[in-house]
């Protein structure tokens, strides 16, 4: 059933997908949907032909969190909860082109730097934004979100992912916002001396859902208020500021209070995030306390045992049973 939403969206057709989709991109061409599932799988989807079924096209081991395409829609690539990225060819995606190796957490985000093709930024649970010339696998710069803020935040000791990396090609600056924060963190793409640099962080009274630039105008933040939905920055002297109210962020605003209910339904879902980082366990620990703790019932148990000393000290019958303990330990 065609469901129709009050504009400006509508909903002209839905597809069934096999597992739960976790992340989904067009192709560069626009012609398919990439989507990709908890059990490790993209499939693709016609946009010309709205009826077809879904392709599989490739398979992780592990549940897949994010997947993108390059701009010319020769590569696939996909992050998954162990830690990797695959660079896949997509004529043949069984063909791998590399490996992205080095967080030390589930990838939560990829994105392909449009400006510089061969350029890809990938966030993870370990809480860095990397940079990697992803066909030959090789890692440019390692930069901990962490950076811009303050060790007093309320934050400061949460565990956190991104949950958005979006970018401004204007003047190469990347926006992350994180899992649950009411934060975006501002870098900037140095695409000469190929690093990251940290540039400025936002704060909000509300969590942040989302974010996006819109080039030539700013950056959107949606945050879950539904007052005061959205909040659109600008930058003004090298720094990124709110923008005054305007006839048309009232606009936009009143559009998205008209579809809050989805809104909560879908952004307003936690990610799920926190579920995926990698338990630990102390064993050794564990053992040493009780290891202690069985030597101290032994000890209490041998001094209740013990007979009373005689009025001359201990008896000879005594000495000798703890000469032969002391023997046999």
């Amino acid at each position: 059933m065609v469901q129709r939403l009050p504009s400006p969206w509508q909903h002209p057709w839905a597809r069934t997908v096999v597992r739960r989709c976790t992340a989904l991109t067009f192709t560069a061409s626009e012609e398919k949907i990439l989507v990709a599932d908890k059990s490790g799988d993209v499939y693709s989807f016609s946009v010309l032909e709205p009826h077809g079924g879904g392709r599989l096209e490739l398979g992780h081991l592990s549940m897949l969190l994010d997947v993108a395409v390059s701009p010319d829609d020769r590569f696939v690539l996909t992050a998954d909860r162990d830690e990797k990225i695959r660079v896949s060819w997509a004529a043949a995606p069984h063909s791998i082109e590399s490996f992205c190796l080095g967080h030390t957490e589930f990838v939560s985000r990829i994105f392909v730097v449009p400006n510089h093709p061969e350029l890809l930024l990938s966030s993870s649970g370990d809480c860095t934004l990397r940079l990697w010339e992803y066909r030959s696998g090789r890692e440019l710069h390692c930069c901990p979100v962490t950076s811009l803020q303050e060790p007093t935040e309320p934050w400061s000791d949460k565990r956190f992912a991104v949950s958005r990396i979006t970018y401004w090609s204007q003047e190469d600056c990347v926006a992350l916002s994180c899992d649950g924060l009411p934060v975006v963190y501002i870098f900037q793409l140095d695409a000469a001396q190929r690093q990251l640099v940290p540039r400025q962080l936002l704060t909000f009274q509300h969590r942040v859902w989302d974010a996006a630039f819109e080039e030539g105008h700013g950056l959107w933040v949606l945050q879950d208020c539904r007052e005061d939905p959205l909040v659109l920055y600008r930058p003004v002297g090298g720094q990124w500021q709110s923008a005054p109210e305007s006839a048309e962020l009232r606009r936009v605003c009143a559009h998205v209070r008209v579809n809050w209910a989805m809104l909560e339904g879908c952004a307003g879902v936690d990610s799920g995030f926190s579920s995926l980082y990698k338990a630990t366990c102390d064993n050794m620990t564990t053992y040493l306390k009780k290891k202690e703790e069985r030597l101290q019932q032994q000890l209490e148990k041998k001094r209740r045992q013990a007979p009373p000393p005689g009025p001359n000290g201990p008896t000879k019958k005594m000495r000798a049973g703890e000469l032969a303990q002391g023997c046999s330990s």
